[in-house]
């Protein structure tokens, strides 16, 4: 998996005022978690941007000068209004320890079902969540749906890979070929004749209510007279 480098830097005072202090200097007040001791630290909030405002999946090395230290980005907060970044949790990574982390799914190939049958391809995971050692942890998670007919579903457990474990029961649906109006449709000729069938059927109605209101017109009572 590959991975970002975000230059760190070790907080002395973590109380109200030196954070409101940090985030108006640009900084994000973080926190790294796993190793033997909690660590305060803070980072621009600029490198961020490739770590958050993205879909893939990335591993983290906190560059705290003297040393690196190598993590994944565990919770974000953000300004509910103006979408700042507030406060970032890390966790130490360490290669004999499994992590849990979100991956990204990626579909590859054509859906039958969709290229054929006029289905709709629905999307119902676009992360899944896994369990791994850092060595394992993939940059996405691939899903070949070329076998996907009319009605199908693919399952969590058709995902099989030695290297990481999925924490989602078997029956969690990643995608399925839905049906569509367009699949349900009656073929063109049988749209026709129904189609031109509808039309007579009108024009005839309308000339019965025509003669009906010809039929039905009050009679000039004053010239019979």
């Amino acid at each position: 998996m590959k991975s970002i480098e975000i230059k760190s830097n070790n907080r002395k005072n973590t109380g109200k005022t030196s954070t409101n202090s940090l985030r108006k200097e640009g900084n994000v007040p973080c926190v790294l978690y796993g190793g033997n001791e909690v660590v305060h630290f803070s980072a621009k909030e600029i490198g961020f941007k490739d770590l958050v405002y993205t879909a893939a999946a990335h591993t983290v090395v906190l560059d705290f000068g003297d040393k690196k230290v190598n993590a994944i980005l565990q919770d974000i907060q953000f300004h509910p209004v103006t979408d700042k970044i507030l406060h970032a949790d890390f966790y130490e990574l360490f290669d004999d320890k499994p992590v849990t982390m979100e991956i990204p799914v990626i579909l590859s190939g054509s859906s039958p079902g969709v290229m054929n049958s006029g289905g709709v391809l629905s999307r119902n995971k676009r992360k899944l969540k896994i369990k791994a050692l850092p060595g394992n942890l993939p940059d996405s998670i691939d899903v070949d749906i070329s076998s996907l007919e009319l009605g199908d579903k693919y399952y969590t457990s058709q995902v099989d890979d030695e290297d990481f474990e999925i924490l989602h029961p078997d029956n969690t649906v990643i995608c399925q070929v839905r049906t569509s109006r367009a699949s349900m449709a009656l073929p063109e000729q049988e749209k026709g004749v129904e189609g031109e069938e509808g039309v007579e059927g009108a024009e005839v109605t309308e000339g019965a209510e025509a003669k009906g209101s010809d039929s039905e017109a009050p009679k000039d009572e004053s010239k019979e007279s």
